[in-house]
This record gives C-alpha cells, sequence and structure tokens, in this order.
C-alpha cells in the first residue's frame, strides 16, 4: 500500500509540475501565415515540407482560407524560417517568394497565379 501511494504521489508532483510550469510551455506558440496553392496535393506539400522539422509541432493549411497555421517552439525555430521552408517546397507566402525550380516542379493543379 505505501508503494502504491509513494508512486502514485510521485506521478501526480509529475504531472502537476509538467501542466503548469509555465517555462516548459512558454516557447510554444501557434502563427498563421498565407500561403498560396490551390489542391489537396498543396496542401499535403506544404504540410510536408514542415514535417518532421525541429520545433514545429503541428502544421495545418487550409485549401478555402490559405492561411497555414503552426504551432512551434521559437527557441530553435522562426516563422521567417517556417515560410523559408515552405517556400523552398514552392509556394510563395505573403512574406517568402517561393523556389522558382520548385514550383516548376509541382503538378500543373498546383500552379498558382504567382506575383511578380
Amino acid at each position: 500500500m505505501k508503494k502504491l501511494s509513494l508512486t502514485l504521489a510521485l506521478a501526480l508532483a509529475a504531472i502537476f509540475t509538467f501542466a503548469f510550469s509555465p517555462a516548459l510551455h512558454a516557447a510554444s506558440k501557434t502563427e498563421s501565415v498565407k500561403v498560396w496553392g490551390n489542391c489537396g496535393m498543396c496542401k499535403k506539400t506544404i504540410e510536408k515540407a514542415l514535417k518532421g522539422v525541429d520545433g514545429i509541432q503541428t502544421a495545418a493549411w487550409d485549401k478555402k482560407s490559405k492561411m497555414l497555421e503552426v504551432t512551434f517552439d521559437d527557441s530553435k525555430i522562426s516563422m521567417k524560417q517556417i515560410e523559408e521552408k515552405v517556400g523552398a517546397a514552392g509556394y510563395d507566402t505573403q512574406n517568402v517568394k517561393g523556389s522558382d525550380a520548385a514550383y516548376g516542379k509541382l503538378a500543373e493543379c498546383c500552379h498558382y497565379d504567382r506575383k511578380k
């Protein structure tokens, strides 16, 4: 019984420490940025460009609104770096022009009207 009580107390202490420690959550933030694209293939490519990138927790692009919502650790990666990764995949963001070479390799349905 003592072991169970001690184990339960330690588990609860760990949960409360993690859940309520502002230092653990301070670097995590969510931001949105406009990313041009057209279709489901665009969605897949944009999100894949950010999948597994150190510091990025989630990335979701909405085809209708053209908005990319990213949750990330800003002590590991900046929003500008995130936009540059999307640009390297061939997609323009509101702040970064995508790679011309990568844009040229996108499927025809993914070609959108680019700004000059």
